[in-house]
């Protein structure tokens, strides 16, 4: 029963994850056609909203949890990267390279602060 709670919990953290990253590629497709700003303006604004897309799907999944948040982190991680890796090895016949596998394993390490964070959030407002 605790395996099921934990594959739902990170289920909820990839949505959520899926929803930001989608919802933020939308608004900045509209920037940059809509205005003179170029890709290259605007990645590194892409890179740390998709940290924190992480961090928040972590966050959520481990509020879900209510325990073992970094574990329930780094399985929402691992899952949205195998979801990022199927789309580009499938879709594009690509695999990972150094730099992406390095994003990759500091979205784990996100994940997880948010799952150890959500957990004790949710944890300490229950005790109040």
């Amino acid at each position: 029963m605790a395996q099921r709670q934990l594959f739902s919990s990170a289920l909820y953290g990839i949505l959520a994850i899926l929803i930001l990253v989608l919802a933020s590629s939308f608004v900045v497709s509209l920037f940059l056609r809509f205005s003179s700003l170029e890709e290259s303006s605007v990645a590194w604004f892409l890179v740390i909203f998709s940290f924190i897309a992480v961090f928040i799907g972590g966050f959520i999944a481990g509020g879900k949890a209510k325990r073992k948040g970094w574990l329930v982190g780094a399985t929402t991680a691992i899952l949205y990267s195998l979801i990022i890796f199927l789309v580009q090895f499938l879709g594009y016949n690509q695999m990972f390279d150094l730099q992406q596998s390095l994003m990759h394993a500091g979205y784990t390490v996100a994940s997880m602060l948010g799952g150890i964070v959500g957990v004790n959030l949710v944890r300490g407002s229950r005790e109040d």
